[in-house]
Order: structure tokens, then C-alpha cells, then sequence
């Protein structure tokens, strides 16, 4: 439940987020909570972010230059020169916003931010969407007062971090969450099988080429009840529309559906990439899963998103050189031909939601500025541990 505003409780708060919707999502979610608590709240972000939709229309964006660190010595000093300027705009706002506590959530937009907040010494936290410390926030770690994390392994979080870091999750849509209530549909060998497919906010061509072909290796008593919905590149929708068709598979695409919460609740089965949001949505509302990382995420950031739910029984994954509709079909089929397995897996994915992740959130960066610092949620009564102890110092190079 969203806390009421306290009189007098009135604090500023400035987020800083990289220009994609990975880094906004979360952003916005604990803009809105700290807005209902009764506060003010500013974004700093790059171009490209001020554009991202679902901006809350209260919310004021400050665009600032963000310079990307590669190896080349002239980009090199153009990403220099951009941090400096982004940075000193950066405290001059400060001056005038005076904020009690700022929010970096990754990506180089946020890097101007936090070293502007650490130089005129305001509390800073950090957030990290995924399961691998990203780079910004792995440079930014060892300054900030706070490490709010959202699986209870993170790779790449230095040991020396760790008194720092509340496991707190990543928050998802209103609209999914009030999901988490309903049951799982029903499911049995004589009902719909319904499949979502979709490949992040802009599809994935692979999923266009394995998908249909390997619905269709399915034995003929689970294929004659599928029911698809699919996500597609607007180039792949008619060709996968077409071998649909040929499969005579009944499907539904689209190159965005405005209704996905929806969607997610009829759904029996998930089939997609592992983006932090697109796991923070199935754990919260308790879909199954089959996932196939994004070869090309740095570090490797979407295999280890699957970690946690793989390993609860939630979710199936695929490498992406091993996605084939032989191998789809085989994992599909040995999880949908046993509708109590099915819900079994349902269950478990469920159990790895965090749905209180943007109120544990607001009570960590409220902690700053008010009453002493709120240790909102530990692992077993410990800061959260990485899989992987060597921490790492940031290389500044282009993300991909």
C-alpha cells in the first residue's frame, strides 16, 4: 500500500537514469511513490531518455550531456568533456533543488549525477535492474551510501560492498501487479494452451524464425490447442504470419500490444528474452518460462537474470546458438504435458517476485535527509551476496 504524505515530511529527490526504458521503468515507479508520499522528485536523463514514454506528468526531465568512455583518445576526450559538462549543470541544480538523496539507476547518463552529489556531499544510492552490477554502477559503488539491488545474487558486487546493499527488487506496472492475486488459468489436457511470445520492447528476429516451426513439432494433442500471441519486428511480422498459417496454428501478432498486462494474465506459458523488467513481471505475477538471453547484453547480464528463476523451477533457458525448434519443442512439451507440472512451475516463479519492490525502495532513499537510514530488507538477516566475489574496476569502454 502506497504511504500517505506526512505533513511537513516534504523532501526533494533527483533520479538519474540512462536513456532506455531498463533504466526509466524503475525510475518512474519510485518517482510516482515518493510523489503520493507527499515529496518532490526531478529526473536528470540524456535526449534520448526525455523521449522514453510513461514519464509521470508531474515529473520534470533535466536533460544533460552524457559522454560514452571508449578506448579511441578522441572519444575518449569527447566523453570526458561531456561527464564535466553534465556534471557541473548537474550542481548547479542541486543548488537550487537541494535534494535530500540522489538516485542513479544505471547507464551513462546517471555517471554525471552521482559524481556531482558526491562532490557537494548529498546521499546517493544506486540501483541495479539486473542480476550483473552494469558498469556505471560498479564505477559509482564504492561512493554511494546505498546499493539497492533486485535478485539476491549480483555478480560483479565487490565483497567489500556488501554491508551496503538491500535486496529490494525491481518494481513492475501497477497494471501487472494487481495481477499477482489471480489464480493461474486453468489448465488442463483438454483446455486452450496459451503462449506469449514476445522479444523486448522491439522484438527479436530469432524468436520470428524458431517459434512457429517449433509450435509446430509439438505432438498433435498439445499443437491443435494452441492459442499464440506474438510479438514481431514489424520486417518479420508478415513472414511469421505466414508460417503460422502454413502451420494452420491460430496466432495473434502484433509489433506492440498496448494491453500486455492482459495478455500476461491469460497465458499458461512465457516465451522470450530475459530483460530485468520482463523477469520482474513474470516472478510478480507467476507465469512460467522459457528464456533465451540476449547473446550480445554486456556482461552477460541476461543469463544471469535467469539464474534465480531457473533455478526455483520457474523458468527454462536457452542459449540463444542452442535455440532451435527441436530444442523449443522438447522444452515446451515437457513442461505442458503435465498440467500440475505446469502449475508447479507457475508457483515457483511466483515465489521469486518481490512485489513490494518500489515501497521497499522509497523507504530506502527516504531513510536519507529524514530519519536515519532504513535497512529495508536483507537475505537471511545479511546484506545480499554476489555469485561471484572478484569485484571489478569499471572499464569505460561502449555498452552494446
Amino acid at each position: 500500500m502506497t504511504a500517505q504524505p506526512q505533513p511537513g515530511a516534504s523532501r526533494h529527490f533527483v533520479l538519474a537514469a540512462g536513456g532506455t526504458g531498463g533504466h526509466l521503468i524503475p525510475a518512474f515507479a519510485l518517482a510516482t511513490e515518493l510523489h503520493a508520499r507527499g515529496h518532490h522528485v526531478a529526473l536528470i536523463t540524456d535526449a534520448r531518455g526525455a523521449k522514453i514514454p510513461g514519464k509521470p506528468d508531474f515529473l520534470t526531465a533535466h536533460v544533460l550531456p552524457a559522454g560514452r568512455l571508449g578506448k579511441n583518445p578522441v572519444a575518449l576526450l569527447k566523453g570526458l568533456r561531456a561527464i564535466w559538462q553534465g556534471r557541473s549543470m548537474a550542481l548547479r541544480l542541486f543548488e537550487s533543488f537541494a535534494p535530500s538523496c540522489v538516485i542513479g539507476f544505471g547507464g551513462y547518463p546517471a555517471l554525471p549525477a552521482l559524481l556531482a552529489a558526491r562532490a557537494a556531499r548529498i546521499p546517493t544510492v544506486i540501483h541495479e535492474q539486473n542480476a550483473v552490477l552494469g558498469r556505471v554502477n560498479r564505477y559509482l559503488a564504492k561512493g554511494v551510501d546505498a546499493i539497492a539491488t533486485a535478485y539476491p545474487e549480483v555478480d560483479r558486487l565487490d565483497p567489500r560492498w556488501w554491508g551496503k546493499v538491500h535486496l529490494v527488487g525491481n518494481p513492475v506496472r501497477p497494471e501487472v501487479l494487481a495481477l499477482r492475486g489471480e489464480p493461474f488459468p486453468e489448465f488442463s489436457e483438454d483446455s486452450l494452451f496459451r503462449v506469449l511470445v514476445t522479444g523486448g520492447s522491439q522484438g527479436a528476429s530469432v524468436l520470428a524464425q524458431v517459434v512457429p516451426d517449433g509450435l509446430a513439432m509439438l505432438p498433435p494433442a498439445l499443437r491443435h490447442r494452441l492459442q499464440v500471441t506474438q510479438q514481431c519486428r514489424p520486417e518479420d511480422l508478415e513472414a511469421v504470419r505466414a508460417r503460422y498459417a502454413a502451420h494452420e496454428i491460430p496466432a495473434e501478432l502484433g509489433t506492440y500490444f498496448e494491453d500486455m498486462a492482459s495478455r500476461l494474465a491469460g497465458a499458461h506459458l512465457f516465451v522470450g528474452r530475459a530483460g530485468a523488467s520482463t523477469i520482474a513481471e513474470l516472478t510478480a505475477v507467476g507465469r512460467p518460462a522459457i528464456l533465451v538471453p540476449l547473446p550480445i547484453a554486456t556482461d552477460d547480464h541476461q543469463a544471469a537474470n535467469t539464474r534465480e528463476m531457473v533455478k526455483a523451477g520457474g523458468a527454462r533457458a536457452i542459449r540463444q546458438p542452442g535455440f532451435t525448434p527441436k530444442e523449443l519443442a522438447k522444452q515446451i512439451q515437457a513442461m505442458a504435458m503435465n498440467p500440475v507440472g505446469l502449475a508447479n512451475a507457475a508457483h515457483a516463479a511466483w515465489n521469486c517476485g518481490l512485489p513490494r519492490a518500489v515501497e521497499d525502495l522509497a523507504d530506502l532513499v527516504e531513510g536519507f535527509g529524514g530519519a536515519p537510514l532504513m535497512d529495508v530488507i536483507r537475505v537471511d538477516g545479511k546484506a545480499a551476496a554476489p555469485a561471484t566475489a572478484g569485484g571489478e574496476a569499471l572499464a569505460l569502454e561502449n555498452e552494446a
